[in-house]
Formats: structure tokens, sequence, C-alpha cells
């Protein structure tokens, strides 16, 4: 039976399990307390938005959700999108990890729709999308005490902290794993840590060959683990959800094809992408030593392409697991890499007099990282 199929004829009794996931919140310990913690690769302050491929494990992998859980994930990751001002551009759940293709937009501008006279009434409104109606009537008073009593700066400050939690992609991706975490430990009865690390992220150049190449490379995830034949029927990944009418998938995708963010029906967003998806690869066969359902290189030929020191279209790379796409930490054309590398210049040594490392093993050049990666071949 089709996993989609499985979770709808029981819509009822998931709904049930996933109240948890669903209801608004008040606020825990952990969102108070967050400090940041180390520094990540960041876009250059010009930039309008960064977009980062990001991923995250569960520990030694051996974790797997079933598909309750994959729902449960799928839904945070929309939910805290919204709240903390970041866009879902696509994402895919699998077994025990997830990736998620994320756009963060320059926190001045997006706060800008705060400001003015009723700038506070919608914040609070904003806050609704997570938090309880008492918990908002609370943050209110509070807010209205501190003023009467005339510590209007300590009410300033206490809005702004909550501010801060927005376009962040570390907190955002803290909320989410957290938030996850506490269901998940509470639906399985466990105790302790399950994720193995915090989540590795590369920047990601946010137009062009490089996003359409790593959205396409994150919607094929099921394919390559052989899962399904198609993306578009895997429930938990941007293209699946596309494809089943989403409008919240289809817009993200919209924009990765160069469309309108309306564009995925009548401008042709959606032929665009799967296209793209389509377009070449790795065979793809019913079962190992069957027919070929879908013509391509294979993972064989592609990896003795390499260790020859040649080349592969973009386009074929995506159906393979190539560690630039996950441990580059920068990923574009020359000029993206070399301004991201100036603005993080403190962060490496004065020898080093170039930032962007070119990817030897993509045909036609003009793709570059910021670390090279050794061992960079398929997988």
């Amino acid at each position: 039976m089709n996993p989609s199929q499985s979770l709808d004829s029981q819509s009822d009794d998931l709904e049930k399990q996933l109240v948890g996931v669903n209801a608004r919140t008040a606020p825990y310990p952990a969102a108070r307390s967050w400090s940041g913690g180390r520094r990540r690769i960041l876009g250059r302050e010009v930039f309008e938005t960064n977009t980062y491929h990001v991923m995250s494990r569960t520990c030694g992998g051996e974790v797997f959700f079933d598909d309750v859980e994959k729902e449960a994930l799928k839904r945070l990751l929309w939910k805290m999108s919204e709240f903390c001002g970041v866009r879902l551009v696509t994402y895919c759940v699998m077994g025990n990890h997830f990736h998620a293709l994320i756009e963060v937009p320059k926190r001045e501008i997006w706060l800008e729709r705060f400001a003015g006279a009723e700038g506070e009434e919608r914040l609070f409104e904003h806050l609704r999308l997570l938090y309880s109606k008492e918990f908002i009537a609370l943050l209110r008073q509070e807010i209205a005490e501190l003023r009467r009593l005339g510590m209007d700066a300590l009410a300033a400050a206490k809005l702004e902290r909550i501010k801060r939690r927005f376009c962040d992609l570390s907190l955002y991706v803290k909320e989410v794993k957290e938030r996850f975490s506490r269901w998940f430990n509470k639906r399985r009865g466990r105790k302790g840590t399950l994720w193995m690390d915090r989540f590795k992220s590369v920047l990601v150049e946010g137009k062009g060959e490089p996003l359409h190449t790593m959205a396409a490379y994150i919607d094929l995830n099921p394919l390559r683990a052989g899962l399904v034949k198609d993306p578009k029927d895997y429930r938990w990944c941007g293209y699946g959800e596309a494809m089943g009418g989403s409008q919240r998938a289809r817009r993200g995708l919209a924009k990765v094809t160069g469309k309108p963010v309306d564009g995925w029906g009548k401008q042709g967003g959606a032929e665009a992408y799967r296209c793209l998806l389509f377009s070449t690869g790795m065979e793809v066969r019913d079962a190992p030593n069957e027919d070929v359902v879908r013509k391509g290189v294979t993972a064989e030929e592609a990896r003795a392409v390499l260790k020859e020191k040649g080349k592969l279209p973009a386009g074929e790379l995506i159906r393979l697991r190539v560690r630039y796409f996950s441990e580059g930490l920068v990923l574009g054309g020359k000029e993206f890499v070399e301004t991201v590398f100036e603005a993080n210049r403190g962060r490496y040594s004065a020898k080093r007099k170039e930032g962007a490392r070119p990817i030897a093993e993509v045909a036609g050049g003009g793709w570059y990282a910021l670390k090279r990666v050794r061992n960079a071949g398929v997988e």
C-alpha cells in the first residue's frame, strides 16, 4: 500500500497522534536560554536573503521514524518556518534523517512588518501561530504593566528579545528538532538525545543552477534510497507534497524554477521542475537485474568516470550522493563564493588568497565551493 494512502485512510487517528505537534504552546526554558552556539558561514549583509541546505541525522542513524513520525517532523518544519520568518523551499524527511532547503531573509527587512503604530499588535498576532491565547494575554498584561510603571525600556527589551528569534537559521532548526524530540520521546516512551549533533549546513547561491540542483538533490532522496520510482509518490518531500496539491510546497518550488510564487500551474513551474528531476541521471530498475525503468548513468559508471578524473553534468550528479552538497560549506558560482569568503575573511589564514575552490567533478565548470572536500566522489 502507498504510504500516503495508508495515512490518509486513518486521518482521524493520525490527527489524534499529532495533537502535540499541532497544538499551540507556552514557551519552554530552552527557548529563553539559547546562546547561538558556534558560528556558521553566513551570507554577506548585502544579500537580501541567504539559502541553506540543512541536514540532520538521528544518533548513529539508528533511530528510524515510522510514517506518523515523518508526518510530525514534516509539519514542524512548516509550522516553525512560518513562525520563525524563514521560507521552506523544499525538504525531505527520511527514515533516520532530514534535509531542508531554507531561505533566510535579512532580519531588518522582514521585521518592518512589525513597525509603526500597529506593529506591536501585528507582532502579537504573529505569536498566535505558535503560542496559546492564554500566553498571549499574559504577555500583553506584562508589557502593559511595565509601561504603567514607567519601565518602557524594559517593555521594549522584552519585545526585542522575541524579535531576535526571527530570521535565524540556527534557532529555526533548533526549535524544530527540540519540539520534535520531546514529542517523539513521549510517543516512544524513551529518554535521551535523539539527534546525533546540531546540524550540517551548506550556504547555496539562491538562484540559477546551484539553487535548482540542490532542490532536486533533496527531493530525489527517496529515489536514491530505492523507496519510490518517482519522488511524486513520496509524501514527505517538497515535490511529493506539491504534486499532492499543497500550495505552500508549490510556491517554494516555483521559485526554484525561476517562476513567480504562483507560477507552479499556469506558468509552467511544475513541468520545468519535473524536467529537471527526470531529464538526466542514474538509471532506475524495478529491482536488481530487472528491466530498466528509466535510463541514465549508473552509479558504477559514475564512479568510474570520476575515478579517472572525468566529469559529470550536474543533472547526473544530483542522483548520486556527492559530499560537496553536504560538506562544501558554500556552493555556487565563483563570484558568489568569493563574496561569502570576503565576508568571513577573519576566519581564514592570511595565506589563503582565494575562497572559491572549483568542483572538478562537474562538467562544464562554473561550480565552486568554499571548502575543498577530499574523496568527494559519489557514494
